[in-house]
C-alpha cells in the first residue's frame, strides 16, 4: 500500500533537527515506503540528511526558520502559526500536501494549530489526547485524555471512549476493546456526577463497538486488565506523570543498588537480562507517539525528549493510523451510535 506522505516539523523537540531527521530515517529503515516532508530550516536539514543517503530520494524540505519555543503560549502561537515549522507541518494536512504530522514541540501550542487548521469531526465536541502505556498483558493500553481538555462533561468522556476503542482496534486487533473510566473506586457509585452519567450512558449504548466494563483505579491501569482508559485531560496528565515518574524511580533504584558494592555488581551480571527486559519495558521511547483523536486530520505528539528511536516510533504511529483509516473508522462509529443521544449537553 502506497502512503501518503508525512510532515515531519523538524525544529520541534529538545534537540532538533539532529534527532528528528535520525528518527525519520530510522522509521524508513524499517518500511522503505515512508516518505516526509522535512520543516525546517534547509541548511541545518540538509547537513543532517549528508548522515542518511537513504532518505534522499524519500524527502521533501519546506524551509522555515521560526520555531515555536517550548514554554510558548498557544495564544502566541497561533499568531505565527503560518510562519513556524510546526504551523506549516499541520497546514500541509490541511493542505492535502501530507496524510499525517509528527512535532516533538509545544503540546499547547500543536493542539491549537491542529484544531483551528483541521477543525474537529462532525458529531465530536472535542479532540483528545490519546497515547499507548505499557502493560503486564500482551497489548499496551489506550489512555485518553492526557492533557487537551482540562474539564470534560459526560458527554466528552462518552465520545472520548468511543475514539479510543477505534483506536485500540487498530492497535490490539480485538474487535470489542475492553473500555473503563478511571476513578477513584469500582463501586458504581463512586466518582462525579460527570464520571458516572458516563458510565451509565455506555452501559446504556447499543451499536457500541467496544466492551464497557466499568472503572478503573489508577494502580490497575497498566495490569493489562482492559484496552482503554478514559477519564478527563487533568486526571489523565497527573496520572500519566506518576506512571512515568514510577517508571524512572524503579530503573533509578535498580541502578543505584546494583552499584553499590561488590556482590551486588555481581548479581546485575547475573540478572542482566531480566533487568535489560525491564529496562526496555519501561523506556518511554518505546511507547513514543501520543495522538490528537477527533481532528479531521491525523496529528502526532512526540514527547520532546525523546531520541531517534522514539520518534521513529511516532512516525509509525502517524502511518500506522494512515494504514487503518482512524479517521472514517472514528466517523462509522459515530455515526453508528448518534452520539447525540447518548448524554444531553
Amino acid at each position: 500500500m502506497s502512503l501518503p506522505r508525512i510532515a515531519v516539523d523538524a525544529m520541534g523537540g529538545d534537540e532538533g533537527v539532529r534527532v528528528m531527521v535520525e528518527g525519520a530515517a530510522l522509521a524508513r529503515r524499517r518500511h522503505d515506503k515512508f516518505k516526509f516532508l522535512l520543516v525546517g530550516d534547509e541548511a541545518r536539514i540538509k547537513a543532517a540528511l549528508e548522515n542518511h543517503p537513504g532518505m534522499s530520494g524519500a524527502s521533501e524540505i519546506l524551509h522555515c526558520d521560526d520555531v515555536i519555543a517550548g514554554d510558548e503560549k498557544p495564544s502566541k502561537a497561533l499568531r505565527r502559526a503560518k510562519t513556524t515549522s510546526m504551523g506549516l507541518a499541520v497546514d500541509a494536512v490541511k493542505q492535502g500536501h501530507a496524510g499525517a504530522a509528527v512535532s516533538a514541540g509545544n503540546t499547547g501550542a500543536l493542539m491549537a494549530m491542529s484544531k483551528l487548521a483541521l477543525r474537529t469531526m462532525p458529531g465530536l465536541d472535542r479532540p483528545a489526547l490519546a497515547a499507548l502505556l505499557p502493560t503486564l498483558g500482551e497489548d499496551d493500553v489506550i489512555m485518553l485524555d492526557l492533557g487537551a481538555n482540562r474539564d470534560c462533561d459526560a458527554r466528552n468522556l462518552v465520545q472520548f471512549a468511543i475514539m479510543g476503542a477505534a483506536y485500540s482496534r487498530i492497535v490490539t486487533g480485538r474487535e470489542r476493546p475492553r473500555v473503563r473510566l478511571l476513578n477513584i473506586g469500582t463501586e458504581e457509585t463512586k466518582g462525579t456526577e460527570d464520571i458516572q452519567a458516563a458510565a451509565e450512558a455506555l452501559r446504556a449504548a447499543t451499536g457500541l463497538a467496544m466492551d464497557f466494563e466499568g472503572y478503573v483505579e489508577a494502580d490497575k491501569i497498566n495490569r493489562g486488565e482492559c484496552d482503554v482508559v478514559v477519564c478527563d485531560g487533568f486526571s489523565g496528565n497527573i496520572a500519566l506523570k506518576a506512571i512515568e515518574g514510577a517508571a524512572r524511580f524503579v530503573t533509578d533504584l535498580l541502578r543505584s543498588a546494583f552499584t553499590s558494592s561488590l556482590r551486588s555488581k555481581i548479581g546485575f551480571l547475573v540478572s542482566r537480562p531480566a533487568t535489560e527486559l525491564l529496562r526496555h519495558h519501561l523506556d518511554p521511547n518505546n511507547h513514543n507517539g501520543a495522538v490528537f483523536l477527533g481532528l479531521n486530520g491525523v496529528v502526532v505528539k512526540s514527547h520532546g525528549s525523546a531520541n531517534a528511536k522514539g520518534v521513529a516510533n511516532a512516525v509509525e504511529v502517524a502511518a500506522r493510523l494512515l494504514e487503518d483509516d482512524i479517521l472514517n473508522r472514528i466517523r462509522h462509529d459515530l455515526g453508528e451510535v448518534g452520539t447525540e443521544g447518548l448524554v444531553a449537553k
